[in-house]
């Protein structure tokens, strides 16, 4: 049973986007809820242990990246080298809906993600603090973990889209093939009982 170009792509985009959705929780999962303040003169040094939740939540954002550019080859590619004008796509009021959905929960897994691994990084690196009584804070608790359930929704999504664009397609190709059959305008034919035209 070999690998067809759909379920090949469907396949891709399910990856990618459970990548991004695991390492988003992962990210969570090790943020630090907080720095250990060492007070100086005049100053607080905040020290964050070791922990890899920006380089997940980094990779989560590439994960997501990948999974919703898959899921627009997923609409659009020539399945079987035929192509289908985009009009024609989405005529299918289900696949526009579904469309703007997967593209809406894609640009806020990805605001949520980034807003996340850039309020960690910049709360590691701006760890001097002139407020003595700072408590080193880190990203918000439940951004990370809440944008990596909509980086794995926004792929269901993509999902939804390459299924209800593969009907779409169908009805298109369909519609150009029963066309061709039909014969000129005008033209009849009447079938006797064994089946030869009369």
């Amino acid at each position: 049973m070999g690998l067809t170009s759909a379920k090949g792509i469907a396949l891709t985009v399910s990856l990618f986007g459970l990548l991004a959705f695991l390492l988003g929780v992962i990210a969570e999962n090790k943020k630090p809820p907080y720095g250990t303040p060492i007070k100086g003169k005049d100053v607080v040094i905040c020290k964050f242990p070791s922990d890899p939740t920006i380089a997940m939540g980094s990779l989560s954002i590439v994960a997501l990246v990948l999974a919703a550019f898959i899921g627009h080859v997923a609409i659009f590619y020539p399945y079987k080298g035929k192509s289908v004008p985009r009009g024609a796509l989405f005529q299918s009021t289900s696949l526009s809906v579904f469309f703007v959905i997967a593209e809406l929960v894609s640009a806020l897994a990805f605001a949520m993600l980034l807003w996340a691994t850039i309020t960690e990084g910049r709360h590691r690196t701006s760890n001097i603090h002139h407020d003595m009584d700072t408590l080193c804070p880190t990203a918000k608790t439940g951004l990370f973990g809440g944008a990596a359930f909509l980086a794995l929704d926004a792929a269901l999504f993509w999902l939804v889209c390459q299924m209800l664009a593969l009907n779409a397609r169908a009805d298109y190709l369909d519609e150009d093939e029963d066309e061709d059959d039909k014969g000129e305008y005008g033209q009849v034919y009447a079938t006797d009982a064994d089946g030869t035209k009369v």
